[in-house]
């Protein structure tokens, strides 16, 4: 322990004893720790500058420049070397600085090398584990190199603070005023005006156990057993997301409601061939042709979207939660007629087994194994291969189950992402 180290982690004791109990039980070791040298200098982990190697002072300034001014509480995720925290602390207005760790060996690393008294002692700031909280807190700013360091304790945070990171960019495929947009709702126009209003099934099924089908490759595991429970009299009811249906019923399980919202979704993915006793909930932005072959019946829903605004005010229909991906309208749905307890199959949110969908090839969903270049912890604790919209669909799904803890949530495989608020089914999990 070097005596820079130890100066440091007394002020860490004095002020935040658990956060230093835990810092002491950290292995730096672990990570490979360089200089780099620029017009200045840095520390590296593992390859990731933690600032810039040429004007550390600069880039901070850029960074407290994305805060604002007159916010009287901020909150840093990942410490770096210490420079935006100074920064910040500049502010006369500035009243508390929670400051995140991301990651507890990174800053081990940091607490051996750097001075970090000056912003340690601040009476303003405050230590933390990101992982110790169920949420990010606004207004942040998040250091990129430790999003990238980021170690398993503290991951669901991280992946929450790159999906709200990302929020702005990955709207823009859903401007209002975009032509494909308002061509493919002005094509469904009549289909949604006709069409029942999906707010009829809300309720139907008061108490009963639902089970909302994805189409992440643990479901494979799972087709024989769901066979036999769909024949039984009694059973749970069955709601399946659009790319589930044909795997499903390639295994002879023909589900109660199908859920679609996606303009790429085409006959390929929803054949319509014996659907009679099949419901459709859809949302407007499906292709008319693959709504008019459907033969079972049809029940509109908006999303909150911004695209939906105008037709919700014309032609009124009750609305789903929407987090990105069609599983959280088909579990807000679940919910909504009333079901008690829901389990989830193939809600992997990554790609166990190095497969990205059960029941289609690789890419035929559009995503790619070879693409998969981030990842989350699986049920056993164990890091699985992801890509960013995963862990962005994951998270708004987890939000959701947290603001519904009077239901309850089951997953069925340990194989595909933790997902926080559920358990795994006592019977079904494999």
């Amino acid at each position: 322990m070097s005596e820079l180290f130890q100066s440091n982690v007394e002020v860490i004791q004095r002020r935040w004893p658990a956060v230093a109990a835990r810092l002491l039980a950290e292995d730096p070791s672990s990570l490979q720790a360089d200089l780099v040298e620029g017009l200045g200098s840095t520390l590296s982990i593992n390859g990731i500058q933690l600032t810039s190697r040429h004007d550390r002072t600069r880039e901070a300034q850029i960074q407290a420049a994305s805060l604002a001014d007159d916010s009287p509480v901020l909150h840093v995720y990942g410490t770096g070397l210490g420079d935006l925290q100074l920064e910040l602390l500049n502010r006369p207005q500035l009243q508390q600085l929670h400051v995140h760790l991301l990651n507890g060996a990174v800053f081990a690393w940091v607490l051996q090398l750097l001075d970090q008294q000056p912003w340690l002692c601040d009476s303003r700031v405050q230590l933390h584990y990101s992982g110790d909280f169920a949420e990010i807190c606004l207004p942040f700013f998040a250091l990129p190199s430790e999003l990238v360091l980021a170690d398993d304790y503290n991951a669901k945070i991280r992946d929450r603070l790159i999906s709200e990171t990302h929020l702005t960019f990955n709207n823009r495929e859903f401007d209002p005023q975009s032509p494909e947009i308002v061509e493919r709702l002005l094509a469904s126009q009549a289909l949604v005006k006709g069409d029942a209003d999906v707010a009829e099934l809300f309720g139907s099924s008061v108490g009963r156990e639902a089970f909302v089908i994805a189409t992440g490759p643990s479901l494979e595991q799972h087709f024989e057993r769901l066979r036999a429970i769909r024949e039984q009299p009694e059973r749970p009811l069955f709601i399946c997301v659009d790319t589930a249906f044909r795997p499903l019923l390639g295994h002879g399980i023909r589900p109660d409601i199908v859920v679609t919202i996606d303009q790429r979704i085409s006959s390929r993915h929803l054949p319509p061939a014996d659907t009679e006793a099949i419901k459709l909930v859809y949302m407007p932005m499906v292709d008319p042709s693959v709504l008019e072959a459907w033969q079972g019946g049809r029940h509109v829903a908006y999303s909150a979207s911004p695209i939906y605004q105008s037709m919700r005010q014309k032609l009124p229909k009750a609305q789903l939660y929407s987090g990105g991906s069609v599983i959280h309208p088909a579990v807000d749905l679940a919910v909504k007629i009333g079901a008690v307890q829901i389990t989830l199959f193939g809600a992997d949110f990554a790609f166990p087994g190095d497969k990205t969908h059960a029941g289609w090839g690789d890419g035929d969903l559009g995503p790619q194994l070879g693409a998969a270049k981030h990842w989350v912890l699986d049920g056993h604790g164990r890091r699985i291969k992801t890509q960013l919209n995963f862990r962005s669909y994951l998270c708004e799904l987890e939000r959701y189950i947290a603001g519904h803890s009077h239901l309850r949530f089951y997953n069925s495989s340990r194989a595909g992402a933790m997902i926080a608020g559920t358990a795994f089914h006592p019977e079904l999990t494999v």
